[in-house]
């Protein structure tokens, strides 16, 4: 349980009866002023355990165990690839941040003749979203009367992925493990019935072990997963077993309270959820709270959707996607072609250059830095004025690159123009339209002198 302030001072050195360690008290080596403020600090996880050089090892094993992550971190691993998921601190997001987004994994079964074919699918998918690569996790290798071992050996051939093996027989589990030898896979599932055999198995082959019940009992959940820690498998993820909306949302945000409410540590493990093919299952089980997600099939459209929420969920509120300022080629332009500014928002300009980049239309965009704040948020805020504008037509390199003095502004900013023509002498300012959407049509109107 985590420990307050005061509980916290009485474990550093201005509480220690030993002498050797008490000539230390209040000796500003850890940054503070004295042990009591260093104790809030850490009360509030402002500050690092670390910071103090002279914690004895009995009041550091106790102020360790009170500092670890209310939910545990889980890693699997394939092939250079793995996923973490865990760690997390906050219920929502603008509470802090999330910190690592679940993975979705595709399902395939041991009986299914294309199985390596579709890990390969999903391996190799990938589709660039404001930026960033998205891609999916891994895949789910299921026994359902196939060979299992063949099966998973095919998969791990074809994809370089993190695995799933679900299976509740453990001698197929076991032949599963052997045939991912090298990786770290997730082992599903324990249950009431098979969690002794399970567990010699997880802590044989060091992976982590999901544990099931089929009722969404949170105590009898519990009860399993204690068993299987007292086994010696720390790594544990668990499954209530509910494959619905309503009784799966309710427990899963129940177990996420308990983790970090009421630092209830027997339940601070990831949860792992089954969302078949529905795909707004799966976007509820990304929002609120799996670690695992597996799908029954792949499909791009399917896929798409889910990891652009997923990107945008686990993007952390607090720091602004932004790309790189600079300046910008699109579609191969010549010196006498257009020349545009806007924000480095990655939003704001994916949406200008993807539609220059659909219309064929070749162009010159110029990219300020703006702080990773929209056109109307920058100016707003100041960060996107006149002179701004202007002094990167000279750092940027425009300048350089064009054979004309005509820069074209948003138009949510056109109040800048007389402005921009004081700070740019001789330079032409047009105000384009006020939506990406209509640049291109706005650009067939514009032509540039030689």
């Amino acid at each position: 349980m985590a420990l307050s302030g005061l509980q916290i001072y009485k474990l550093l050195p201005g509480s220690s009866k030993n002498p050797a360690v008490k000539k230390h008290a209040n000796c500003k080596a850890c940054g503070f002023p004295t042990c009591l403020a260093f104790a809030m600090k850490l009360s509030q996880k402002q500050a690092e355990l670390t910071q103090c050089p002279y914690v004895e090892d009995e009041a550091k094993a106790k102020l360790e165990a009170s500092a670890a992550p209310p939910i545990r971190l889980i890693t699997v691993a394939a092939n250079g690839s793995k996923l973490a998921v865990g760690n997390e601190t906050v219920l929502f997001r603008h509470e802090k941040t999330f910190y690592h987004q679940p993975g979705l994994f595709v399902r395939v079964k041991a009986s299914q003749a294309d199985a390596a074919a579709v890990a390969k699918a999903v391996n190799d998918y990938s589709v660039e979203y404001v930026g960033m690569d998205l891609t999916l996790d891994g895949i789910a290798v299921e026994a359902d009367g196939g060979d299992f071992a063949a099966a998973v050996s095919a998969v791990k051939g074809a994809s370089s992925l993190p695995l799933v093996l679900l299976t509740e027989d453990p001698a197929l589990a076991e032949a599963g493990l052997k045939a991912a030898e090298g990786l770290t896979p997730l082992l599903w599932a324990a249950t009431p019935d098979n969690w002794e055999a399970m567990a010699k198995l997880a802590a044989r082959y060091k992976a982590p072990l999901a544990v099931r019940v089929d009722d969404g009992d949170i105590n009898r959940l519990v009860d399993l997963a204690e068993k299987v820690k007292a086994a010696g498998v720390e790594d544990i993820v668990l499954d209530p077993g509910l494959r619905d909306y309503v009784t799966s949302l309710a427990v899963f945000t129940q177990l996420r309270r308990l983790a970090l409410k009421k630092n209830e540590r027997r339940v601070g493990y990831p949860l792992i959820a089954f969302a078949g093919d529905d795909l707004a299952l799966a976007g509820q089980h990304i929002a609120k709270y799996a670690g695992f997600i597996v799908l029954d099939s792949f499909s791009p459209g399917t896929a798409y959707p889910l990891l652009v929420m997923r990107a945008n969920i686990f993007t952390d509120p607090q720091k602004p996607i932004q790309v790189q300022p600079g300046l910008y080629e699109i579609n191969h332009p010549q010196p006498g072609d257009p020349l545009m500014v806007t924000t480095n928002f990655s939003i704001t300009y994916f949406a200008v250059a993807n539609e220059l980049e659909s219309s064929g239309l070749p162009g010159w965009l110029m990219v300020a830095d703006a702080e990773g704040m929209s056109v109307l948020t920058a100016w707003a805020a100041g960060k996107f004025d006149a002179e701004r504008i202007a002094k990167s037509v000279k750092t940027l390199g425009a300048t350089e690159k064009v054979n004309h003095q005509s820069l074209i502004i948003p138009g949510h900013v056109a109040v800048l123009m007389g402005e921009l023509e004081e700070e740019l002498p001789g330079w032409k300012i047009m105000v384009g339209p006020r939506e990406a959407v209509d640049l291109p049509a706005f650009l067939k109107m514009v032509r540039q002198p030689a």
